[in-house]
């Protein structure tokens, strides 16, 4: 886990980076991101699952075999087959061993299913986290662009162009979202080295 963490930092740290440069895409890319987190896990929670209810039927088997092999141990004893007898407590002590071990592997696959849904509900929280700024940003975006159209309306068209702002000059806008995805692939680069 520590690995994972150190690696969750560092991409936290460069979106957080990416996010005060371009809030608008990399809240689209962490969405992204955490919706396939969300999925994943989902997943491993199900896996979990499966896994449990195997390791439960397993255990109902071995619980049938040592019951078998008890009842073993008593015939062969009652009919003076001390051999037998104990050929069998020897069976039925090793499947008491396996039952064991089986039992250990269920219980710890139980802790881990509790784990992964604590996981899948900060991934949701952090989700809707971002869904929630995402809308905010938007809503700011909106405000500025309703405002822009608004004064110009209210005080006549500039034809001034000395605005060179990304959201006037399409050939500007086209570059700034090519250094963007620049920027978003030298991050995946640093992430997968």
């Amino acid at each position: 886990m520590g690995l994972f963490d150190n690696i969750n930092q560092f991409v936290e740290k460069q979106l957080e980076d990416f996010l005060r440069k371009h809030p608008h895409l990399e809240l689209s890319a962490l969405e992204e991101q955490l919706k396939e987190q969300e999925r994943d896990t989902k997943s491993l929670i199900v896996e979990f699952q499966l896994k449990e209810k195997a390791l439960q039927a397993e255990i109902i088997t071995i619980a049938e075999k040592i019951k078998l092999w008890h009842t073993r141990v008593d015939t062969a004893t009652a009919a003076g087959r001390r051999d037998l007898a104990e050929a069998a407590k020897e069976r039925e002590a090793a499947l008491l061993r396996q039952g064991n071990q089986v039992w250990g592997k269920m219980e710890g696959t139980k802790k881990q299913i509790p784990r992964a849904k604590e996981l899948l509900q900060q991934i949701q929280q952090r989700l809707e986290a971002v869904k929630a700024k995402s809308a905010e940003i938007k809503s700011a975006n909106n405000e500025t662009y309703s405002d822009r159209y608004t004064k110009g309306w209210n005080q006549g068209m500039n034809n001034n162009h000395s605005d060179n702002s990304s959201t006037s000059d399409p050939l500007e806008a086209k570059f700034q979202e090519l250094e963007v995805e620049s920027e978003l692939e030298q991050i995946k680069k640093n992430i997968n080295h």
